[in-house]
């Protein structure tokens, strides 16, 4: 179980995070060997109902900004207590970003970590110029890399890529379901990973599930592969 209890940040927001009831799993995001790990992905885990009803109930409330901050100081309690050294991705959603003070406490407790937090930033649930330009100065100033998850699906277009000039993409199994046999998929990933690599970006093949699906696009170039194929959260 995560806990808040002990941060130095304001009363309200500590209260807030106190009444959540969250756990932390990771899943693994391979290099192309398939074996060796690049990165770890956390995501939450509510105990007491699903994450999308978690995040659907704290929208409406409009305390989006009560899970960014959960997010990130519960899932590094969690890579440090299980002792994880590499590469830690965080979820982000595009509407939030932490205040000066926050960022404060979250150096104060746990550091600059030996390998990169890569910051995702999420498909929903609405883009903001404003916020991904702190967001930018930000990461650039703590050398933390950007990417953008779910690409293809949600808010998470070209257009968002051109704005946020990450140094990863994740593109979505939703275009990558079935790959190995869909010409049309083959064609249009196969499209994509040569358009990120040109501009310097490395991709991430997300929601590999099938042998298949992760021969060809080790064969289409991919540079990282994440999904149940490899690994499944734990």
């Amino acid at each position: 179980m995560i806990y808040f209890e002990d941060l130095p940040l304001d009363k309200e927001i500590v209260k807030a995070l106190g009444e959540l009831s969250i756990n932390y799993v990771f899943q693994s995001i391979f290099y192309p060997d398939g074996k060796t790990i690049f990165a770890r992905e956390a995501l939450m885990r509510p105990t007491d109902m699903t994450v999308t009803e978690l995040i659907e109930k704290y929208r409406q409330q409009e305390k989006l900004h009560i899970i960014e901050v959960a997010t990130c100081f519960g899932a590094l309690q969690e890579y440090q207590l299980r002792g994880y050294t590499e590469n830690l991705c965080l979820n982000s959603f595009p509407t939030e970003y932490f205040t000066q003070r926050e960022i404060e406490v979250l150096f104060q407790y746990y550091g600059r970590q030996s390998a990169d937090v890569i910051l995702e930033i999420l498909e929903y649930p609405f883009f903001s110029a404003e916020v991904a330009k702190l967001k930018k100065w930000y990461c650039a100033e703590a050398k933390s890399p950007l990417s953008i998850d779910d690409f293809g699906v949600g808010i998470n277009n070209m257009e968002v890529v051109d704005f946020y000039e990450p140094a990863f993409v994740k593109i979505d199994r939703s275009l990558l379901s079935g790959i190995d046999t869909n010409k049309e998929k083959q064609e249009n990933v196969g499209s994509l990973i040569n358009t990120f690599h040109d501009r310097k970006i490395k991709v991430v093949a997300e929601g590999v599930e099938t042998k298949g699906e992760f021969d060809f696009l080790v064969g289409a170039g991919a540079d990282y592969f994440q999904g149940f194929y490899l690994h499944r959260p734990e």
